[in-house]
């Protein structure tokens, strides 16, 4: 998925084991298809992805 994973909230810090993993509940199927689509066209966006700026709202709020 690459550099968007960076910032997507579902990307979290493991303690115990650290490093980061993916904490959305993806399927196997959904999976294998994002893996073909990112073969296939050499980038694709994850359905998962979420905004991981706490801070977002706010700024938005601000104006």
């Amino acid at each position: 998925m690459g550099n968007e994973c960076d910032s997507c909230g579902n990307y979290v810090y493991d303690e115990e084991n650290e490093e980061y993993y993916c904490c959305a509940d993806i399927d196997e199927d959904d999976m294998a298809r994002m893996m073909l689509e990112e073969s296939v066209h050499h980038a694709s966006h994850c359905p998962y992805w979420q905004n991981g700026d706490e801070y977002a709202v706010v700024r938005h709020q601000a104006f």
